[in-house]
């Protein structure tokens, strides 16, 4: 697992509800027993902060992070996808694109990608597609250097234009081979992830972490279609089933090993300004 994707999986499945800040050893701690090591929790922050996710903080006399209000926006988005709580149902009227690419090249591939993460599909070179419009758009458009026209628009047969946007028989068998993976971890998480974790909360926080992080992935590339136009037995909907059923009996275990880290922290003698840290940090 990434240092950055594990941190902003943390950030946005257990920090997020708990102010979204915390110190630097804190989350050294908390992503030991995934194998992030402490320089790469470091390395990925500084990225963070360059990126405009994460800005540094006091947290109870330590050096911290806490969200930015940009990331708080992308991880609520985020949230709502992943455990499908996002309100109303859909309208028959797809938000569409008719995007003004930046001139540089590896500015458009951002664009490309992260209108992906948003929920949208390309249908030409700059014409894309997503059933729920992202708040997200501009601000993403406007950071590297584009704009977007936007449209409400209709179309006779959304379900054919739904399998020319998006590869749904693709998609499917993505889901059918998570729901796979899924129950061999959470049935032999030992065996599946090697792990040994020292006490049952370890545990549960290691398996529930696998589970979103992988689940995560489908943001990249299902944005949440509506029933009607998706194929009869949908993978995505037994798969969808079982993520929410295992997140929420993780959960309390995995909020526990969460907040003995972050009370550690907060008890250990704090350090003497400009000395080093337990995790390398400066105070």
């Amino acid at each position: 697992m990434q240092a950055r994707s594990a941190l902003f999986d943390l950030f946005g499945d257990h920090l997020r509800s708990r102010g979204g800040r915390a110190p630097v050893a804190a989350l050294v701690r908390i992503l030991d027993p995934l194998g992030v090591t402490a320089p790469a929790v470091r390395t990925a922050i500084s990225r963070m902060v360059r990126q405009g996710w994460l800005t540094p903080v006091e947290v109870a006399g330590w050096r911290g992070y806490a969200l930015t209000e940009r990331a708080r926006h992308r991880l609520d988005d985020a949230a709502s996808r992943i455990y499908r709580t996002r309100e109303g149902g859909w309208k028959g009227a797809w938000d569409l694109l008719v995007v003004q690419a930046p001139p540089q090249r590896a500015a458009r591939q951002r664009v490309r990608s992260g209108l992906a993460f948003l929920g949208y599909a390309a249908l030409g070179d700059n014409t894309w597609i997503s059933p729920h419009p992202s708040p997200e758009v501009e601000a993403l458009l406007a950071a590297e250097g584009g704009s977007a026209t936007r449209f409400e628009a209709y179309d006779g047969d959304a379900a054919t234009l739904a399998r020319r946007a998006w590869d749904l028989d693709a998609l499917g068998s993505a889901y059918a081979a998570w729901h796979a993976e899924a129950r061999t971890l959470v049935q032999d998480p030992g065996r599946a992830l090697g792990t040994t974790a020292a006490t049952d909360d370890e545990l549960a926080f290691v398996v529930r972490s696998h589970l979103v992080h992988e689940w995560r992935k489908f943001l990249f590339s299902d944005p949440g279609l509506p029933v009607e136009l998706l194929p009869p037995d949908w993978p995505g909907q037994a798969a969808a089933r079982f993520f929410a059923e295992e997140a929420e009996r993780l959960l309390p275990a995995a909020s526990r090993f969460v907040d003995r880290c972050l009370a550690q922290t907060e008890t250990q003698t704090k350090p003497l300004a400009g000395t080093p840290t337990e995790s390398g940090e400066r105070s």
